[in-house]
């Protein structure tokens, strides 16, 4: 059986909108090494089913890539005490003005064990219905620049497997409906 990794020390190196910090880790066999986690909220994506056929996916600028990006709808649990299930909700009528009558958990993804905390909760929507966003909420930045696609699901899907559509929630999110069709 493998040794326990201890953390010896933890310091936070940058507190914004993430926190930074650096993990010092005895190893197993004794050596040491220091490792920058970047703590992170955990998140919701949503896979939005139109009775058509469709998925409702998001075409959104990425300034870590520096491009456009079509994705899930897809938000932070960022309100105090929301259940992922009313953040998913959240984020549905935000982003795309839809609520849904069923709400699907598929899984729950570590976005990157290695050094973040973020956890992904996917689920799939269905029963969609139109839905205003509530009166305080103003899209900002660069969801002020998302354009709502809609496409046939096949056609995402293949979009996933020309390697076209590559962020990882909606990735996940899609195969996961396309299997359990």
């Amino acid at each position: 059986m493998a040794g326990w990794f201890e953390t010896t020390d933890r310091r936070t190196v940058y507190d914004g909108r993430v926190t930074v910090r650096i993990d010092t880790v005895q190893m197993p066999d004794g050596t040491v090494a220091d490792r920058e986690i970047v703590e992170q909220l955990s998140a919701v994506a949503i896979v939005p089913l139109a009775d058509d056929g469709e998925v409702f996916l998001l075409k959104q600028y990425r300034q870590a890539v520096g491009a456009y990006v079509l994705e899930i709808p897809a938000g932070l649990l960022d309100i105090e005490g929301e259940s992922p299930e009313t953040g998913a909700r959240r984020e549905l009528v935000e982003e795309i003005g839809h609520d849904c009558d069923e709400l699907q958990p598929l899984t729950e993804f570590l976005n990157s064990a290695g050094w973040s905390t973020e956890r992904t909760h996917v689920f799939a929507a269905r029963g969609l219905r139109p839905t205003a966003a509530p009166d305080d909420f103003v899209a900002a930045h660069e969801e002020a620049d998302m354009e709502v696609v809609r496409l046939p699901f096949d056609e995402a899907v293949a979009l996933v497997a020309a390697g076209e559509i590559t962020d990882a929630k909606t990735v996940i999110g899609l195969l996961l409906v396309d299997h359990h069709r």
